[in-house]
């Protein structure tokens, strides 16, 4: 059961705010308010303050932030972003401070802190560094001891890389993790992730990015449409707890939804173009872990970044999943929170678990001309939406695919007492 979650971004600093701007239609500015002339459009965490944010969100709010300047002292961006969101989702989840064995980190990326290792390289080129901290900040494990020193957890922790696919991939682990009864609780952290010149300057030659000329207001993200150009580029982090359901009932916390089922495979293939035949096995994969038959799927929160080759290739997978008369609803949350990177799989959980619970779906408002007039997607205007399984998918370059069903939670049940340590299964136990 996912029993909380958290985001920060540049539409919003909490998960309750990030799923009202997404229903209302605002999308993430195209670009800095200060960037220069021919910039790549992105969407900035430009001047995060982790004290203020704390201050400002969290219940012990003074207290954390008196924690903090120690802390995060010349932590990069996802650390210090990593470690607000986990403090969050800690803390609305009502999990207790100090952690025993029976819990878990999870956190969802490698290669985050991209620009601050950039800034380190200059800094030594000009024979002014590196800082003695770079040692560790340049590090993603650095997330996850500031999390874990942040929380007391003193628990299993783990790191999942997987690019784009990365945040959907933690939650892939972090619930197998429960189902095998290694742990009953597991926080899963998808930081911000920072590019350097370089990634920018290489995605916009690709042809994956949204090039510095389509600069228009921010109407630069166009998932599914024919007029689509690339991705946006956005920083943001977000962060679920999930939990097996006994662990839930006994410390009487209700779910958000469940994670019903959950599927990862390879293209066999290396590359970044997208493969629309494992696509489709992972949804499969996903579908089949729950039980569940495509008929069954309400609503698709789909990958698609609006990139030119990849959303052609997602359409005719879920075409190809989603063959019947009446297919799911499909929308992407990057037409107006932009492109996390490795933490957009996890962002999207939080956007599908926000409508979810809201009974409505949010709109791409920059669709004018879909790619495919047949795929049930979301237009520019908010749609209503009886609850019904979800499902959530996350690709990356590498052949990298990844899928989970969400479900609405079931009527809340009797605890029939607090929850019995599990006996892990072995391997060759674990539902596949």
């Amino acid at each position: 059961m996912i029993t909380a979650t958290a985001a920060i971004t540049p539409l919003a600093d909490t998960a309750e705010e990030f799923g009202a701007a997404l229903l209302a239609g605002r999308h993430v500015p195209a670009e800095p308010p200060d960037a220069p002339a021919g910039a790549a459009p992105a969407a900035m965490l430009t001047g995060f303050d982790p004290l203020r944010w704390a201050a400002d969100t969290l219940p012990d709010g003074p207290a954390t932030a008196r924690r903090l300047p120690r802390l995060l002292r010349g932590a990069s961006l996802p650390t210090a972003t990593g470690t607000c969101v986990a403090a969050r989702v800690v803390a609305d989840a009502g999990l207790p401070r100090d952690w025993d064995a029976r819990g878990a980190l999870v956190l969802a990326g490698g290669g985050l802190g991209l620009a601050h290792q950039a800034e380190e390289h200059a800094r030594t080129a000009s024979g002014r560094g590196p800082l003695p901290s770079y040692a560790l900040t340049h590090q993603d494990a650095d997330v996850l001891g500031a999390a874990s020193e942040l929380l007391g957890a003193r628990a299993e922790g783990w790191t999942v890389g997987g690019a784009s696919a990365a945040g959907t991939l933690a939650l892939v682990l972090a619930a197998r993790t429960i189902e095998a009864g290694w742990a009953d609780h597991c926080v899963v952290i998808a930081p911000a992730a920072e590019l350097s010149a370089a990634e920018i300057a290489a995605y916009r030659r690709s042809g994956a990015m949204v090039p510095a000329a389509q600069q228009s207001g921010g109407t630069v993200c166009r998932p599914f449409d024919a007029a689509r150009s690339g991705f946006l580029y956005a920083q943001s982090a977000a962060a679920v707890v999930v939990e097996s359901a006994a662990a839930a009932a006994a410390r009487g916390r209700p779910a958000l939804a469940v994670v019903a089922g959950h599927a990862q495979r390879l293209d066999g293939v290396r590359g970044t173009g997208p493969d629309a035949p494992g696509q489709a096995a992972v949804m499969r994969a996903a579908l089949s872990v729950a039980g569940l038959e495509p008929a069954d799927i309400g609503y698709v929160n789909a990958h698609a970044t609006g990139s030119v080759l990849g959303d052609a290739t997602e359409a005719r997978a879920l075409r190809t999943v989603f063959d019947g008369p009446s297919p799911p609803r499909v929308n992407s949350t990057k037409a107006l929170a932009g492109h996390a990177l490795t933490a957009a799989g996890l962002l999207g959980v939080v956007a599908t678990v926000a409508q979810l619970r809201a009974g409505r779906l949010h709109p791409m408002p920059h669709l004018s001309e879909p790619v495919d007039p047949e795929l049930g997607l979301v237009g520019p205007v908010a749609e209503p939406f009886v609850p019904a399984p979800a499902l959530a998918t996350g690709y990356a370059f590498g052949g990298m695919n990844a899928a989970v069903v969400l479900t609405p939670p079931a009527p809340p049940a009797r605890s029939a007492g607090p929850a019995r340590p599990s006996t892990p299964r072995t391997p060759s136990e674990e539902q596949t």
